[in-house]
């Protein structure tokens, strides 16, 4: 029996899931009103959950031995447990979305930029989406409202009340 959205739990976790990596990479995406409001606290929470780790590394000191057989000290920075969790929590709640080549740049660079990245969009929303708004909720004193729904009026062909949600 179809529930909210018209559609069973399943499918309905599958568009959210869907549509919020697609709201998160692309920073914009046109849907119907429900499935906008839908997506709306979907992505807060995603983006509040991300907001409290994103700067939870660890230093560690890993040794290291060279081709002639001497050992080197190196530092490396790495999630923190807390972190980790949160992450591995988040990655089930989207879809891993890959980077496409810009038709621009050559092959050789652009493995060279994304060579080393497994989970691109969780780097972005680690990296780039929780730090902005983190200093966002520092300088407002406020958290949340990271979205925001504009209604684009009716569709043509079956009359549903379509809307734009982004980030702010």
């Amino acid at each position: 029996m179809p529930g909210k959205l018209g559609r069973t739990a399943e499918q309905r976790e599958a568009l959210l899931r869907n549509q919020a990596s697609e709201l998160l990479w692309y920073g914009k995406i046109t849907t119907t009103k429900a499935k906008a409001k839908e997506l709306q606290s979907y992505v807060e929470k995603i983006i509040t959950k991300a907001i409290r780790v994103y700067d939870d590394n660890v230093e560690i000191e890993v040794v290291k031995t060279d081709k002639k057989g001497k050992e080197i000290k190196e530092k490396s920075v790495k999630d923190s447990a807390k972190k980790l969790a949160v992450r591995r929590r988040l990655m089930g709640k989207l879809r891993d979305l890959q980077e496409v080549k810009p038709f621009n740049e050559k092959k050789s660079e652009f493995k060279a930029r994304t060579g080393d990245i497994q989970h691109p969009l969780m780097e972005k929303l680690f990296n780039e989406i929780a730090p902005k708004y983190a200093q966002r909720a520092e300088e407002k004193g406020q958290g949340g409202g990271y979205t925001r729904i504009y209604l684009l009026g009716q569709r043509r062909g079956d009359g549903a009340e379509e809307a734009i949600i982004e980030l702010v």
